[in-house]
């Protein structure tokens, strides 16, 4: 067992275990487990937190960016710009749609990279879905100047931001719509899978409700082919029993980043991330880069500390989009990116001399 884990979610659940025990009994006396009370309440909670009109429940943030894309009437014969480096659910949810995901590199913040973004353009361009990879907002008005006025959706894949904000505006209100995650290790987790979509455009809000849910308003009623994905009762509950702690838990993120960057800046062979002027992350992940990657991370292991990489495998070298292997400096720029990234522990119970013990270790090994 590492001495310092990667990420203590049980010491986080300590802290709410009465309220999400409440939360459990109430949905359990109710006796209604889908699209009830509890969801509504949650709904609204999120919306007012990110500054967006509506939100809408769902079962996870893979679901979430799917179901925003279908009901831009975004499908086959459609591209969808995406980041090259992010998780493959953002690419995954422009395939699910029959569109083609079109990657183009990433900036210092690790987030698409406006300068690139034009090249990628093409008349069959139909969204821009820029992620807030690690918990820094993409650069949202340089997206927007690219675009020009085109008609072209800018979709907010903000599954790990969760409180960001963007120039004082939060994640979620930047696009024409955003979709979260709430799985468990997310700044706002709740106790299993889940998502939220939320938008402040009314009719698209209309569209993702009826997509959610068998494209039905009245039940056994189905006006479209849709899906199944609803986030129910006990997890809309855990999450409201989470989000009045959401803040207080990203600043002490935010501490913590500060304290690595404070801790480790100069250490040779060691690259640390940058907030940009116009952001303010909640650091979901800190990563730094080196060329030694994996020798710091064997020798952070021999240490007691726990390290992943945030990702080992750039999506077009993955199985699922073999095709893409040959499709040119962008995606070479990213492999070069997953061969150096290496993500440190992170979360609001971790200690600053956990911190610091951390850094005292990279030291040791950047300085031998």
């Amino acid at each position: 067992m590492p001495e310092i884990v990667f990420y203590d979610l049980k010491a986080q659940h300590d802290i709410v275990a009465d309220a999400l025990r409440r939360a459990f009994e109430r949905v359990l006396a109710a006796g209604a487990f889908i699209m009830g009370g509890e969801l509504a309440a949650f709904e609204q909670a999120f919306a007012r937190f990110t500054g967006a009109k509506h939100c809408i429940g769902v079962g996870n943030g893979l679901d979430a960016l799917t179901l925003i894309l279908r009901a831009l009437g975004i499908g086959e014969g459609c591209e969808v710009i995406v980041p090259a480096h992010t998780f493959i659910a953002t690419w995954l949810a422009v395939s699910a749609t029959g569109a083609v995901p079109v990657p183009v590199a990433t900036d210092g913040s690790f987030t698409l990279d406006p300068a690139r973004l034009g090249a990628a353009i093409t008349p069959r361009t139909k969204a821009v879905m820029p992620v807030h990879l690690y918990g820094h907002p993409a650069d949202m008005d340089a997206i927007a100047d690219v675009l020009g006025g085109r008609g072209i959706a800018v979709v907010e894949d903000a599954a790990q931001a969760h409180g960001a904000t963007y120039k004082g505006r939060k994640a979620g209100s930047l696009g024409i719509a955003a979709g979260f995650s709430f799985y468990p290790g997310k700044n706002l987790g709740a106790l299993g899978d889940g998502g939220a979509v939320t938008t402040s455009d009314d009719a698209l809000a209309d569209k993702i409700r009826l997509l959610r849910n068998y494209g039905s308003r009245q039940k056994y009623v189905h006006e479209v082919q849709a899906a199944n994905s609803r986030l129910d009762e006990l997890q809309a509950a855990f999450l409201a029993a989470k989000l009045p702690r959401l803040d207080a838990w990203n600043a002490a993120r935010r501490r913590i980043a500060s304290l690595y960057l404070e801790q480790l800046r100069g250490c040779p062979g060691i690259a640390l991330p940058a907030a940009a002027s116009f952001a303010e992350p909640v650091w979901h992940q800190f990563v730094i880069r080196t060329a030694k990657r994996d020798a710091l991370q064997a020798h952070l292991k021999a240490k007691g500390i726990e390290t992943l990489i945030h990702y080992p495998i750039a999506n077009h070298l993955q199985g699922a989009y073999f095709g893409y292997r040959n499709h040119g400096d962008d995606l070479k720029s990213c492999e070069t990116l997953t061969a150096e990234i290496l993500s440190l522990p992170i979360y609001p119970t971790l200690t600053d001399a956990q911190v610091q013990f951390v850094c005292s270790k990279i030291r040791e090994f950047a300085v031998p």
